[in-house]
């Protein structure tokens, strides 16, 4: 017996991975409640837009996303917009004012509730919003929905993903308990809630079983991962029995602060089977005065000893860090010391934002914000740095062999496939154009790198497919 569809929805998932997980899991729950996914926003009953709100350049990609959604909707090509996430969260009621014609906002922690949202405003025939005895404020409780932060991590099994069968991103916890002071992330995302390991472990062999073979750990901060359910730090045993399971090949660790990165840490990183030595760990500076002001409670020497200690232990390690230029009251002779240490660190994968100036976070009292101009140039000048340094890391691997795992087809070079080497995340970092017969997305193979193509690399399969 088919089961008649309750309608049809797109959905449109912006931002980081953290927020694609949240997507992954409410398209989870649209789906099990019996709506249909459509790949098109014209002609869906509904759309959800799931947004960032984390720096304006963020909101304003997610608003002009809305607006594109409420244009259909104008035109009666949609049947209703539902707007969800980060933006939703952190701008709350206004965003209502904003884009007025929004039928519905959903904040982060309401994204369980999303069918029963969806369902109210795509009735067969909806009820028209009235004022009521509150007037204007009981139309607007009607349009929104939030939820306060959990007090536990919430459970992303039973999710519909829209990465590749072969990768996936796995959140083992939420939130953050940083106070950096650029940051708005806590006033979003709440409190940091660490996922038991057993839920972790359980999620993680469901993913296994869709056939997932690089798994990607995310959080708002891996390596606090543990403290605060089980009052020290943990995350080297949730690597150890991740290490485990079958059916992952890789492993790849996002986001790890560097405070807590403990000995056994960094020893379960270079005896463990299946993590594959990538970090992304995000800096931010390395001026002791600057690090102070951003309240990332780590200075340059700890930050200088812990590099060398994972080089010392990882000897094929890919590092990708993170910089902010023009951050207030950063001086010439500061901006100066950053940029002669990325000259110096050699970091294989950098990216560098100019300050973004965020409402509400303790940042944007400090004294000595810089002009738009001065970030900006400070910003090009370090990735000007990094351009030769990428550039000339692309060229030294020319005649290795390393393991790919294979995404899929390479749009720009017919007969081609596009894979990536342990040095690459999907999507912030680079790729490696492979030849070979029969490859399929998910693929691990062994490359041999002939070629450096600026900062992507290509070469030819040798043996066989894994």
């Amino acid at each position: 017996m088919t089961i008649a569809s309750k309608g049809t929805f797109a959905f449109v998932s912006l931002g980081c991975p953290k927020n694609l997980v949240d997507s992954e899991r409410m398209l989870g729950k649209l789906a099990q409640d019996g709506y249909a996914l459509v790949p098109e926003a014209a002609g869906a009953d509904v759309v959800v837009v799931n947004t960032c709100g984390f720096i304006e350049p963020a909101r304003q990609e997610s608003l002009g996303v809305i607006r594109e959604m409420l244009a259909l909707k104008e035109q009666g090509k949609v049947g209703a917009v539902v707007v969800a996430g980060c933006l939703a969260e952190r701008k709350k009621d206004e965003l209502l004012q904003q884009v007025p014609g929004v039928d519905s906002i959903v904040g982060v922690f309401g994204r369980e509730e999303i069918a029963q949202v969806v369902g109210r405003v795509h009735p067969p025939h909806p009820q028209p919003l009235s004022p009521g005895r509150r007037g204007e404020q009981a139309v607007s409780e009607q349009r929104s929905l939030f939820r306060p932060a959990p007090v536990r991590a919430q459970d992303d099994t039973a999710r519909l993903r829209i990465t590749p069968r072969h990768y996936a991103y796995l959140k083992i916890s939420e939130g953050c308990d940083r106070t950096c002071t650029f940051c708005a992330i806590p006033g979003m995302r709440g409190q940091h809630v660490t996922k038991p390991i057993e839920e972790v472990i359980r999620e993680a062999r469901e993913l296994a079983a869709d056939g997932v073979r690089e798994l990607i750990l995310v959080a708002q901060d891996t390596t606090y991962y543990g403290l605060d359910l089980y009052g020290r730090v943990r995350l080297a045993e949730l690597l150890r029995e991740l290490d485990k399971l079958d059916g992952i090949e890789w492993i790849r660790i996002m986001y790890a602060y560097p405070i807590f990165f403990t000995d056994e840490l960094i020893e379960t990183l270079a005896t463990a089977r299946r993590i594959i030595p990538y970090l992304d760990l995000p800096l931010q500076h390395i001026n002791d005065r600057v690090l102070k002001r951003m309240q990332r409670r780590v200075r340059r020497q700890d930050i200088e000893e812990l590099l060398a200690k994972l080089r010392a232990a990882l000897p094929d390690l890919t590092l990708r860090t993170t910089f902010i230029a023009g951050f207030p009251g950063e001086t010439d002779a500061e901006f100066e010391e950053l940029l002669a240490y990325v000259q110096s660190a050699r970091f294989e994968r950098l990216g560098v934002f100019p300050y973004s100036f965020e409402p509400g976070t303790p940042a944007v009292k400090l004294d000595g914000h810089l002009p738009e101009e001065v970030k900006h140039e400070r910003r090009d000048r370090l990735m000007k740095a990094q351009q030769e340094i990428a550039l000339a890391w692309s060229g030294r691997q020319v005649g290795k062999t390393m393991a790919a795992i294979v995404d899929g087809p390479d749009p720009e070079m017919p007969g081609q496939m596009l894979a990536r080497s342990h040095a690459d995340a999907p999507d912030i970092d680079c790729a490696v154009r492979v030849k070979g017969r029969g490859l399929c997305a998910g693929d691990l193979v062994d490359v041999k790198i002939t070629a450096a193509d600026g900062y992507d690399l290509a070469g030819r399969v040798v043996g066989s497919v894994r």
